[in-house]
């Protein structure tokens, strides 16, 4: 639920699906919009964002933040982890660890950042850094609920990524047209996804 709902303003959601090239249902789609209506609220920036480290992977896999937020980085495996990123929005290392950093990480400018650990080649994840205060994910239909207060009509961009877009840092966009903050809509990806990769797990690495 968004801010303006929280604080009494009559509120609904826009209903984004997202499909493939081919049709079909695309879960794990970050979807978010940018405009003047729906810019970063201060309140998000002082809500608490974590990228852990569990089961030797990043959880959760795909983490949306607004521009400005600060992500906490928590160990909850009993073994070490070295998290890392050489990601131009913003590149940074956390050496040898257990338990959370001191500091969490700020990420001041929007974009990519994916995200590894030195010690395990196989965990892979991603933090997107957005220019708003609208935005999530799809669940395993395709669909997103975007919430949205009464007063957020209008001509929107919306922006659309997927970790399997062989641009990582170029997602896809279109103008959408807000007439009803209720309104439902479908999305069809333009370029067809790159295919998943699969990495071998090493359970005996020594870092314990």
């Amino acid at each position: 639920m968004g801010l303006a709902c929280l604080m009494g303003f009559s509120c609904q959601a826009l209903e984004i699906t997202v499909k493939d090239t081919l049709g079909k249902p695309l879960a794990g789609t970050a979807v978010w919009l940018e405009g003047d209506l729906w810019p970063v609220k201060k309140a998000s920036l002082l809500k608490k964002y974590s990228m852990g480290q569990r089961d030797r992977n990043f959880t959760p896999h795909a983490l949306i933040v607004p521009q400005g937020a600060s992500v906490e980085f928590p160990n909850f495996d009993s073994i070490l982890h070295h998290v890392y990123s050489f990601s131009q929005p913003k590149a940074f290392e956390l050496k040898l660890y257990r338990d959370k950093p001191q500091a969490p990480i700020h990420f001041t400018q929007p974009g990519v950042i994916e995200l590894g650990c030195n010690i395990h080649d196989w965990m892979l994840g991603y933090i997107l850094v957005v220019s708003s205060g609208v935005y999530g994910l799809t669940d395993e239909q395709g669909k997103v609920e975007l919430p949205l207060s009464d007063t957020q009509v209008g001509t929107a961009v919306l922006k659309v990524w997927h970790e399997q877009f062989e641009n990582l840092n170029k997602p896809e966009s279109q103008s959408l047209i807000i007439r009803d903050t209720s309104q439902k809509e479908v999305y069809q990806l333009k370029r067809p996804l790159l295919e998943k990769l699969d990495f071998l797990t090493d359970e005996t690495d020594g870092y314990e």
